[in-house]
C-alpha cells in the first residue's frame, strides 16, 4: 500500500469514526429525552401522594389545629387527648429541625417506579454519550477537548457521571435528576447546533501531556461546581418556602407540592457546601497546572490572558464563599449568593470568554 493510499484510508477511517460519534451523541440525546419525561412523571405522580396530603395537614394553620386535636387515646378506663405536636418548619441555628422531604416520588409507588426507570435511562444515555466521546477521541487521535463542542459533550458526560456516582454511593440525590437532565439536554443541543466543530488536529501549543492533566481537571471541576450550583438554587427556594411557613404565610399549591418533597434547606445547604469545598482544591490545582503548561508553551507562567484572569476570579469567588461559610455571620443565604456569583464566574469563563473575548486561548475557535 502506497503512502497516499494509507493516508486516504486513515482519513476515511477518521471521518467514519467522527460520523459514529455524532450518531451516538444524537442517540444519547434521544435517551436523555426519555429520561426527562420519566423524571417528569415521577414528579407529577408524587404530587398527588399521601405524603403530600399529610404534609399539607401538618402545616395547617394553628387555629384549625387547636380546634382539632390530633390523637385521642384510652387511659385508665377513660380517654385522654394528646395535643397536636408542634411542627417545626425551619432549622434552628446549628441544628436541623426540619426533616428531609421524601423525594420527587412523594411516597407514591408508581412515582417511585418512574423514578427508577428514569435513573436506568440516565445510565443508558450516559453510556451512549460516553461512547460518543470516545469515538470522537478516536477520530481525532487525541483527547477530545480541543474545542468548545468537544468540551461540552465531555462536560455533560462528566456531570451525569458525578450524579450517578452519588446515587451509587447511596446519597439522597435523585431529586437532582430532572434539573440535571434538563440542562444536559440544553447543553448538548447547544453543542450540536451552535458549537459543532468538525474533527481536526490541535495547534502545536496544545500538543502536550498537560492537555490531559489541565483540561480533564477543569472539566471535572466544572461538573461538580454545576451540581453544587443546582443544590444552592434549590436551597434558596426551599429556605424561602420554610421562612414563609414560619411567618404564617401560605405558599402556592405548586410551590408546596414541589418544595415539600425536596430535602430540608439545611440539608441542601450542607450538600452544596460539601460539594464545593471538596472540589475547590482540585480547581486550585487546575489553575496551577495551567500556569505550568503556559510556561512550557509560551515561555511565561502567567500572561493575564482573559482565560487565566477569569479562572483566577472564579477561584477568588469560591474562596470567598468557603470563607463565608466558615464565618458565623455569613452562613445561609448570604453565602449561597456568593456561591451563585462564583458559579456565574465559571460560566462566563467558559462561554463568555471563549465566544466574546480574544486571547491566547482563542486558537481552538468554538
Amino acid at each position: 500500500m502506497t503512502l497516499a493510499a494509507a493516508t486516504d484510508l486513515a482519513t476515511a477511517t477518521n471521518e467514519h469514526l467522527a460520523s459514529i460519534s455524532n450518531t451516538l451523541i444524537y442517540s444519547s440525546m434521544a435517551v436523555y429525552t426519555l429520561a426527562f419525561f420519566a423524571y417528569i412523571f415521577e414528579w407529577l405522580l408524587g404530587s398527588r401522594s399521601k405524603v403530600a396530603r399529610t404534609a399539607a395537614a401538618l402545616t395547617a394553620d394553628t387555629e384549625t389545629s387547636a380546634k382539632a386535636p390530633a390523637v385521642t387515646v384510652k387511659k385508665a378506663g377513660g380517654t385522654a387527648v394528646l395535643e397536636r405536636p408542634k411542627v417545626v418548619v425551619r432549622s434552628a441555628s446549628g441544628a436541623r429541625d426540619v426533616p428531609d422531604g421524601p423525594g420527587a416520588h412523594g411516597g407514591d409507588a408508581q412515582g417511585d417506579l418512574y423514578g427508577r426507570i428514569a435513573v436506568s435511562l440516565t445510565v443508558l444515555a450516559f453510556l451512549v454519550e460516553l461512547a460518543g466521546v470516545v469515538a470522537r477521541a478516536a477520530s481525532v487521535q487525541r483527547a477530545p477537548w480541543g474545542n468548545m463542542y468537544e468540551f461540552n459533550i465531555t462536560f455533560s458526560t462528566v456531570a451525569v457521571g458525578v450524579y450517578l456516582t452519588l446515587l451509587a454511593l447511596k446519597k439522597n440525590v435523585r431529586w437532582l435528576g430532572l434539573f440535571l437532565i434538563t440542562t444536559v439536554l440544553l447543553d448538548l443541543g447547544l453543542a450540536v447546533t451552535v458549537l459543532y466543530t468538525a474533527s481536526d488536529q490541535l495547534v502545536p501549543a496544545l500538543h502536550s501531556y498537560w492537555l490531559y492533566i489541565h483540561v480533564s481537571t477543569a472539566i471535572f471541576c466544572g461538573a461538580v461546581f454545576y451540581v453544587g450550583a443546582v443544590a444552592t438554587i434549590l436551597y434558596l427556594f426551599k429556605d424561602a418556602y420554610e421562612t414563609k411557613l414560619q411567618t404564617g404565610g401560605k405558599p402556592g399549591a405548586f410551590a408546596t407540592s414541589v418544595l415539600e418533597r425536596l430535602p430540608a434547606s439545611a440539608s441542601l445547604d450542607k450538600f452544596a457546601y460539601r460539594v464545593n469545598a471538596a472540589v475547590f482544591p482540585l480547581w486550585t490545582f487546575t489553575i496551577i497546572a495551567g500556569a505550568i503548561w503556559a510556561g512550557d508553551a509560551w515561555g511565561r507562567y502567567w500572561n493575564w490572558d482573559p482565560k487565566e484572569t477569569w479562572s483566577f476570579i472564579t477561584w477568588v469567588a469560591y474562596a470567598c464563599y468557603l470563607h463565608a461559610r466558615a464565618t458565623a455571620g455569613w452562613k445561609g443565604r448570604k453565602a449561597a449568593y456568593l456561591a451563585m456569583i462564583a458559579f456565574g464566574c465559571w460560566l462566563f469563563n467558559y462561554y463568555g470568554v471563549n465566544i466574546f473575548v480574544s486571547g491566547k486561548h482563542s486558537y481552538a475557535g468554538v
